[in-house]
Order: structure tokens, then C-alpha cells, then sequence
């Protein structure tokens, strides 16, 4: 799993604003079942503000007092809580989750120039893959738990064991899971953490059952952007949770937006032909979701319109697109469709893409 910072901006962008420093908790380890995995991300301030969760809200309150703690000191904390057997319950926590959770605690203020979470807030608006490495273990006194490994990008200190090769080469290549990396003769552990960038979602259509689409989409951090060639639609006043919102002809959508910069793509205008016309742009990118709103029949007869190109196309085409939750509300329709993205987004299991068709043989 992946950082996701997204949640704990609007704290973060407060306390900095106020100059008030926060501790962050980064969850570095997990054994049997815990609720959130390594990667999970939570801010809490002085007075018990937070945003972002470790756990299932069990033990925030705990976390709490540590937090204090470490915002007044400055000495980060490892934390484990260990949920598998008697101490659960002497601990009067009574999680029952039967897991282990190792949690560092760090604070972030203008102590240190709000590090790691300037660096990461700079990626995360730029949309730039990164990752940041932090000392969970170590018996030596020049580099304490909470030590901070981050690229040269950030210009911040870095402590000269931090500085190397192997932890350069630890943070290149976590890309795609947080996890305490392996350095060979190193006498300390170093939990190395990618930054998760939100899924970009086109939306092609922007009538009003976009609206709900457009929120549960916000509501998980993603970025949308929508198209469409009517004026009264396309307005961004209609959509304050979308990142933009574009008046476009169909016909250049290609020379008016870099399709590239998507994840996905879904065509919902509710007009034949100006979605043959986003199915014959979609078809000569790279885009490897394409979502198509409309019963299949409408979808044959656009495949069968685009002529040739619609053979690339099938093989990313989701249509009718949305996982199949039943109910026929625009908010039920919106969460099908978010639904179907969240698990393409996030590699989970099933296939929705539109079946090739039936060849004959003999």
C-alpha cells in the first residue's frame, strides 16, 4: 500500500497556517489481520484534532497521548500494539483484531519545516511520484528514531548515513509498496513509503448524473475532469469537486486535452453521436480503462460504427460500464460506476471488459 495524503491536507494546511506543529503516525508493520496496512497515514494535532486513521478508530485515542507527547519533545515514537492474545485486554483497549500494528510517530511543525509532509504536499499537487524513507529501529544515538531520508528534490537535511547509495536506491525503487527495506550491514531499519497519486478520471458527458459520479469520486481523493460541448453542462460553478471542467467539441477532444494524463476514461453524454466521437479518440490512445454509460445493444452499434477501430477498443471497453450492484438511481448508477474504477485502479480481481465476439469455426 501506498501513502495516501489527500485526507490529511485540509489539517495539515491549518496547522501550518497557524504555525502549530502536528504529529504524524505512519503505520510501518502488520502481522496477522489488522484493518489498515503498511502505508496508512494519520495526523493528530495538540488538542485531539486529526484526520486519517491507523486503525478502525481503536486506538486513536491512545495515539493521541503519545502524539502529545511527541509534538511537546520532538522525539518521534515506535509504537507496537498487539491485539493477539491476553495483553489486548490488559491493555483495556479490547480490540479483539488478533493483529500486530508498528506505528512511528514523528512531529511535523517549523521545528523542522514541516518535513516529511512539505515534500510530500508538493508531490501530491504537482502530481509527481515520490517517496520518503524513516528510521523505525536504531541503537545509534546520531541517527534516532524518525530520521528522515528524502530526495534531493526536497532540500532537507539528511543525516549522512541516510545519505547513500543503498537508501538512494531503496527509495527508487518503492514505487509500489510501502515496507521496511533491506540494507545490507546496516545496523538500524528504515521504512521506506511511496506516495499514492490520486487516480485521474475524464468524465465525457457532464449532465447532471455526472454530479454524484463527480462526488464519491472526490470523496476518495481522486481528481476528475470533465468534457462536454454544451455550454449550460460544461460550467464549472456545477461541479466545485471536479479539478476542471472543460468545454470541448467532441471532434477535438484529441488536440484540445493530453488523454495520457488519465487513468480513465468514461463516455456518458447521452447523445449517439458525440459518443462515437469520444469512442473514436479513446480508441487511438492508451487510456487502459474506457467506461461506456448505455444497455449493450447501444454499444454493439457504436463498436459497429467505429468500423476497424473498434477492435483495439474492446479490449479496454467497459460497457455497460459499473459493476453490477443493482438499483437505478443516478446515485446508484455513479456509485456502480466508481465501484468498477476503484477496483481497476487498485488491480482488485474480476473482469468487466466487453466480451470479443463469437468467432465461428469450420
Amino acid at each position: 500500500m501506498e501513502a495516501s495524503l489527500a485526507p490529511l491536507l485540509p489539517l495539515y494546511e491549518r496547522a501550518r497556517a497557524r504555525g502549530r506543529a502536528l504529529a504524524l503516525g505512519m503505520l510501518v508493520d502488520v502481522a496477522g489481520s489488522t484493518y489498515r496496512k503498511p502505508g496508512a497515514l494519520m495526523l493528530i494535532g495538540a488538542e485531539g484534532e486529526s484526520a486519517g486513521l491507523l486503525s478502525g478508530g481503536c486506538l486513536e485515542g491512545d495515539l493521541s497521548e503519545h502524539a502529545r507527547a511527541v509534538i511537546d519533545t520532538g522525539t518521534a515514537r515506535a509504537l507496537r500494539y498487539d491485539t493477539r492474545g491476553p495483553d489486548d485486554l490488559v491493555w483495556g483497549l479490547g480490540l479483539g483484531c488478533e493483529g500486530v500494528m508498528d506505528i512511528v510517530l514523528l512531529r511535523c511543525g517549523p521545528q523542522n519545516d514541516w518535513q516529511p509532509l512539505k515534500h510530500l504536499a508538493a508531490a501530491h499537487a504537482g502530481n509527481r511520484r515520490t517517496a520518503l524513507g524513516v528510521v523505525v529501529e536504531s541503537q545509534r544515538a546520531e541517527l534516532p528514531v524518525g530520521s528522515l531520508a528524502l530526495p534531493a528534490e526536497a532540500n532537507a537535511p539528511t543525516a549522512a548515513a541516510l545519505a547513500g547509495e543503498p537508501v538512494r536506491a531503496a527509495l527508487a525503487h518503492s514505487a509500489t509498496s510501502a515496507q521496511v527495506a533491506r540494507l545490507a550491514g546496516a545496523d538500524w531499519k528504515l521504512f521506506v513509503m511511496p506516495l499514492w497519486l490520486a487516480p485521474r478520471i475524464l468524465l465525457l458527458g457532464a449532465g447532471p448524473d455526472a454530479l454524484p459520479v463527480v462526488e464519491l469520486a472526490a470523496r476518495l481523493g481522486w481528481k476528475v475532469s470533465l468534457v462536454d460541448h454544451r455550454p449550460a453542462y460544461a460550467a464549472a460553478a456545477r461541479f466545485p469537486l471536479a479539478e476542471q471542467v472543460i468545454l470541448c467539441d467532441p471532434a477535438l477532444l484529441t488536440s484540445s486535452i493530453e488523454l495520457g494524463q488519465f487513468d480513465a476514461a468514461v463516455v456518458m453524454s447521452h447523445h449517439l453521436a458525440t459518443d462515437l466521437q469520444y469512442l473514436r479518440a479513446l480508441a487511438g490512445s492508451a487510456l487502459p480503462y474506457v467506461g461506456l454509460l448505455g444497455p449493450a445493444a447501444r454499444r454493439e452499434r457504436l463498436l459497429s460504427d467505429l468500423g476497424g477501430a473498434a477492435a483495439g477498443l474492446r479490449e479496454r471497453l467497459h460497457a455497460p460500464v459499473g459493476l453490477p450492484l443493482g438499483g437505478r438511481s443516478p446515485e446508484s448508477v455513479a456509485l456502480a460506476i466508481v465501484a468498477e474504477l476503484h477496483a481497476f485502479v487498485h488491480h482488485a480481481a474480476g473482469d468487466t471488459r466487453v466480451p470479443a465476439p463469437a468467432r465461428v469455426v469450420g
